[in-house]
């Protein structure tokens, strides 16, 4: 799988030299309350603004532009948007976060690289960061062939360290060509990629609001779907010689992609503009 490499000024995704997938899973485990006795929470992000504002410049930044790297753009991916801070792209409404993904020619000031469509890139970077805990979001995903939605996090220390060394926690991936899988994956040293999948037994996930989640401490990093468990990562599964890199603090991203080589591009089929809905970001720690 195709994954973000990212430096302090720009992101990229590489692919990864070691791949290990777990069995898709569409039986998730236990349940889980994060309302229950166990969990306090201590950040979260409602998207109650007035509508057409701008999320909430005290928790998020933007990633900008074409991703520009080695003189090619596309966040080393081959994405086809350009990432903005625009109203049209990004705002409150509703009480959800709507991140817009259009078909338009565009050329963001922060590159000037132009594009033949936009999208959103929002982060905690510098703002918010957090070491374990429950971080969770719930979320109507976009669709379509070539859309491609996540929730996902990276260790605060990626300017310094660099990717894959800071590690990456991706909560939720979709790619528009299997409307009704959602990925859950790490990252780390080495380039490892470790992930698993839940697939809905009917529908597509883009029919309605789902939660997704995660439950992370120095030991394992436990992966949910509306609240039931389907996947478990531990250290045990690391790829000999590479070390477990998510025992430090970690910032929160939510976009969505346009085009890429996991993805495929967009074809004819596809209908724009797409919009993914954040109806809340919460982050628990233990009590």
């Amino acid at each position: 799988m195709n994954r973000r490499l990212i430096t302090s000024t720009v992101l990229a995704i590489v692919v990864c030299s070691t791949v290990i997938v777990a069995a898709q899973s569409t039986s998730p485990q236990r349940p889980t309350r994060p309302d229950g006795p166990g969990w306090k929470l201590v950040w979260s992000d409602e998207f109650n603004g007035a509508d057409g504002t701008s999320p909430d410049a005290t928790k998020w930044t933007y990633d900008l532009g074409a991703g520009v790297f080695g003189g090619t753009p596309g966040w080393g991916n081959s994405e086809l948007e350009s990432y903005t801070n625009r109203t049209v792209n990004v705002q409150q409404k509703g009480g959800n976060l709507v991140i817009t993904a259009q078909k338009e020619t565009y050329s963001d000031p922060s590159d000037n690289y132009s594009r033949q469509y936009t999208s959103a890139r929002i982060k905690s970077q510098g703002l918010y960061d957090v070491k374990y805990g429950r971080i969770e979001a719930r979320i109507k995903i976009p669709a379509g062939q070539g859309i491609w939605p996540a929730f996902w996090m990276l260790g605060n220390d990626i300017d310094t360290n660099g990717w894959p060394n800071c590690g990456e926690i991706d909560i939720m991936e979709n790619i528009g060509k299997q409307p009704a899988i959602d990925y859950g994956t790490i990252h780390g040293p080495g380039s490892f990629s470790i992930g698993s999948s839940y697939t809905l037994p009917s529908g597509n996930l883009s029919d309605d609001f789902h939660i997704y989640a995660i439950e992370w401490d120095a030991n394992q990093i436990r992966f949910y779907f509306d609240n039931v468990q389907y996947a478990t990562r531990t250290p045990s599964e690391l790829p000999s010689g590479d070390s477990w890199p998510f025992n430090h603090n970690f910032f929160i991203i939510l976009n969505v992609a346009v085009g890429g080589s996991w993805p495929g591009n967009p074809d004819s089929t596809t209908v724009f503009p797409q919009q993914m809905l954040v109806d809340y970001v919460r982050v628990y720690t233990m009590r």
